[in-house]
């Protein structure tokens, strides 16, 4: 496939002087990125890098079936541009987040609103005015942020006719610690635990995705036993999400056998975790150039055997579960997102897996050890609720089996090597296949080696505009288990 003379081509886990980045000016940048997307392209990311008194945008787009990305940047803007959402719906919150963090005048954008910016006055989010539906017999419920459960704070403004849902409108912001802004000079001493806390139970897809872009700029890479580790981590990480989101389906459709039965085997992967590191989550385990702790025979053994234990204890409640006709009733054609529609906006994991698109950074864009030992794509056809709890049930045996059968034959080596400083005025770009979804973290060095600008985009970022797209139509009851069937992260998105 030919590409634009506008987009370098690159591989995932790789980096590229600043300077060989094609720049054109922002008219026919924005031109060129709506043509590598129509040529098959997937918005990665989109952001603004703060130059002289104006912004230059990057973009990073994936092209999967080619497994590479292209990269490309415009000219200094200092006004606005004609926005790239008119015409790809993909860009809409990227673009609100480019018009909220550098004030560019997006012509033609749909919807500009603040994605997560604080109200000067009072201490919550800038959410701006709400979408409305005209008509006698339409009604407004307003939910959240404050919710009955102990989870993170969203408001959902729906849109309804009756009991029908017409539109429901997402708005974050409420989790924004100002992540990005505390980046740039960096690395600091408290960078890896921030990168951690991204997006808390993802800590291992985001920590690795931040240390392959340090080894991406020091010219290195991880010794081969720590590849094996995180790819170890990062499968125990999916196992335990995985599976507490299939008892969590299960009670809110008051299924309790396997509701209780997962919640309980959700502990017994945190505390798989727990035994490789010492930590549940998997923080402290992950380090630019390498990992920090090593797998000895003894708690190999010990975790290969707790392992069978927990994924034949899985297997039994997830056969309660799909055996039951009442799960079925409840799940099928709920919540349903077509695959043009997942196409459109943008879904990444499991959510696109389950519109049918094959679509997994483990196999379309591989690094580290998942260049040596790939696991089958999961996907489902559906695009409802059942799709989505499928998908999961069939990645939660894939990541089983890829564990049993790495944890049998374990590479030897070291696990740590010390980084050279990172390159000057280079661009680096890291893909991981987070339990959610693809993971993206780009990094731009400085004259020094530092961090000029660092861009996350959390798998969530992408994927609530697909939770919104599932309520059209369905009945406003139904959307705790949609909200379920996606359990996306605020935190990821707000930042």
């Amino acid at each position: 496939m030919s590409h634009s003379a506008s987009f370098a081509l690159l591989a995932n886990g790789t980096s590229l002087p600043w300077s060989e980045v094609p720049q054109t000016a922002i008219a026919d940048f924005v031109r060129a990125t709506a043509g590598e997307l129509d040529r098959g392209g997937r918005l990665c990311s989109w952001f603004g890098v703060p130059e002289g008194n104006g912004v230059r945008l990057v973009a990073v787009i994936a092209f999967d079936a080619d497994n590479t990305l292209a990269v490309g940047r415009s000219l200094p803007v200092s006004g606005g541009y004609k926005a790239l959402t008119a015409t790809h719906a993909q860009a809409h919150l990227f673009e609100r987040e480019v018009w909220e963090q550098h004030g560019l005048v997006l012509e033609g954008h749909p919807w500009l609103k603040p994605v997560r910016k604080n109200n000067a006055t009072v201490n919550a989010p800038a959410v701006g005015e709400f979408f409305r539906v005209d008509g006698r017999e339409i009604h407004e419920v307003a939910v959240g942020p404050v919710h009955a459960g102990i989870i993170e704070p969203g408001h959902f403004r729906f849109q309804c006719a009756g009991e029908e849902v017409l539109h429901l409108e997402i708005a974050l912001g409420y989790q924004h610690r100002g992540m990005e802004d505390a980046l740039p000079g960096g690395p600091h001493r408290a960078t890896m635990s921030q990168m951690e806390t991204v997006s808390g139970d993802a800590t291992i897809g985001h920590a690795t995705a931040y240390a392959t872009v340090l080894e991406t700029l020091a010219g290195t890479e991880a010794p081969l036993r720590a590849q094996w580790l995180r790819a170890i981590a990062l499968e125990l990480e999916r196992l335990a999400n995985h599976t507490g989101d299939l008892g969590a389906l299960a009670n809110d459709v008051a299924f309790l056998p396997t509701s209780s039965a997962c919640g309980k085997i959700r502990g017994d992967f945190l505390n798989l975790s727990a035994l490789v590191c010492g930590n549940r989550f998997g923080r402290g385990l992950v380090r630019p150039g390498g990992c920090r702790q090593d797998l000895e025979p003894e708690r190999l053994a010990q975790l290969s055997a707790r392992l069978s234990t927990a994924l034949a204890d899985v297997e039994q409640a997830a056969n309660w579960f799909w055996d039951s006709a009442s799960v079925r009733t409840r799940f099928e054609n709920v919540g349903t997102v077509y695959a043009n529609q997942a196409g459109e906006v943008g879904l990444v994991g499991p959510a696109a897996r389950a519109c049918g698109l094959v679509r997994d950074v483990r196999f379309d864009h591989p690094t580290g050890w998942h260049r040596f030992a790939q696991l089958p794509v999961a996907v489902w056809p559906g695009g409802d609720v059942f799709a989505r709890a499928r998908v999961r049930w069939l990645e939660i045996q894939r990541s089983g089996q890829f564990l049993k059968e790495q944890l049998a034959s374990p590479p030897d080596g070291g696990i740590r090597d010390e980084l050279a400083p990172s390159a000057p005025e280079t661009l680096a770009v890291a893909l991981v296949e987070g339990w959610r979804g693809e993971i993206c973290h780009v990094a731009l060095t400085n004259e020094s080696g530092r961090f000029r600008r660092y861009k996350i985009t959390d798998p969530s970022f992408h994927n609530w505009t697909g939770l919104a797209l599932a309520l059209r139509g369905t009945a406003i009851s139904d959307f705790p288990i949609c909200n379920k069937s996606f359990n996306l992260s605020y935190c990821g998105v707000d930042l």
